[in-house]
């Protein structure tokens, strides 16, 4: 079932399109998306890269002069950037569950190993007259009519596959880079995910919003729209 989460109540007045139908904000929010995406991969790319050292405040400024945005915009690229710690976490669990399952395999063979060795007692000349006895006793199932050597037997014939595809795994998650994706057609105008309270990028006068345009499009747009 489709769920409408938004609509558009009341048409645009005339008044308020520019000659190719859209509002002002609708085009700011166009060309800005456009910026917040360049500046967005770039910061991600520079999050990811694990020979350099991620500083806040340089790097704020350093997105200021490349994409001519006000500090408040490259916060927002910022805020949302930093999403990329999540990709990372799950890289490391990843691995420390890989790592968990092929420590796992490798102690339970080395275990049936020794199983199907002390499987062997019954080969001793004197063993019925031994006091430990075998730890290992032969049982069989009625229905398949299998006995629990030959299980153990089988088990460990395949086990080394496992654990041989577990250790492949392990070293082509260590070597490949962390990918994540980038959504078109998203910025943050107003404020940031680590802002709590209002800022100077929106001000409302009581009767209009006005939204601070950033300098890159101060030419097209004008220093606000409201």
């Amino acid at each position: 079932m489709t769920t409408l989460t938004y609509c558009k109540g009341l048409p645009t007045p005339l008044d308020e399109l520019n000659p190719a139908g859209y509002t002002q904000f609708e085009c700011l929010m166009t060309a800005f998306s456009q910026v917040f995406y360049r500046a967005t991969i770039l910061t991600v790319n520079h999050l990811l890269n694990q020979d350099t050292k991620f500083n806040k405040s340089s790097w704020n400024t350093h997105l200021q002069q490349t994409y001519g945005i006000s500090k408040r915009h490259a916060n927002g690229v910022i805020a949302l950037s930093i999403g990329v710690e999540a990709a990372s976490r799950s890289r490391t669990n990843q691995l420390k569950q890989l790592e968990s399952k092929l420590s796992f395999a490798k102690e339970w063979l080395s275990q049936a190993q020794n199983q199907i060795k002390i499987a062997q007692f019954s080969r001793k000349k004197n063993w019925p007259y031994s006091k430990n006895g075998c730890n290992f006793p032969l049982a069989t199932r009625l229905e398949p009519r299998k006995n629990n050597w030959d299980q153990t037997k089988f088990n460990i014939h395949h086990k080394p596959r496992y654990i041989y595809k577990i250790t492949r795994a392990i070293a082509a998650r260590k070597s490949a880079p962390i990918k994540v994706k980038v959504r078109h057609c998203e910025g943050f105008i107003v404020g940031a995910k680590d802002e709590s309270y209002g800022n100077q990028t929106c001000q409302w006068d009581g009767n209009n919003l006005k939204f601070r345009v950033p300098y890159c499009l101060e030419d097209k747009l004008g220093k606000f729209v409201s």
